[in-house]
């Protein structure tokens, strides 16, 4: 199934978390949200979604789902999938986060933003919070670091 995932990795690859803003610009250019591509893409992630076979740990607001550890093969990004449709666990992001979110429905938002790149750099700390809808946002996490924190 990583191949499912392989745009996004090839595009997440080297990128430089340290400007945020800078990080979802330039993943734009490499994968545009909007483009061809990420509709098939998009397509694709809904049915296995519906299918069960990401995203299918938990119960709303998040549902959860690891498609692989950070490895060679994932260009050592862990791959997450989540469904949401409010607030998750608020964490840490030690090397930072690059998602890659789907809006499913509504006027849905990923912490304000809307779908596409979201980007939080090195040391970034938030409570993920769905508005608006609900989404499926693909976690990209450098080496699988992430540290789940209280409130």
């Amino acid at each position: 199934m990583i191949d499912t995932f392989q745009v996004l990795i090839d595009a997440a690859k080297e990128i430089n978390l340290s400007d945020p803003k800078a990080a979802e610009r330039e993943l734009c250019a490499r994968f545009d949200p909007q483009g061809e591509l990420a509709l098939q893409l998009n397509q694709s992630l809904l049915e296995l979604f519906e299918a069960g076979k990401i995203a299918q740990n938990g119960a709303p607001p998040v549902r959860w789902g690891r498609v692989a550890k950070a490895s060679p093969e994932s260009q050592d990004f862990s791959i997450d999938v989540v469904w949401m449709d409010g607030p998750g666990p608020r964490h840490r992001h030690p090397r930072g986060e690059i998602d890659y979110c789907i809006a499913l429905d509504g006027e849905a938002r990923f912490d304000g933003r809307p779908a596409g790149w979201v980007v939080f750099g090195e040391d970034s700390v938030h409570t993920p919070t769905v508005s608006g809808g609900s989404m499926l946002i693909v976690y990209l996490l450098p080496g699988g670091e992430m540290e789940f924190l209280k409130s």
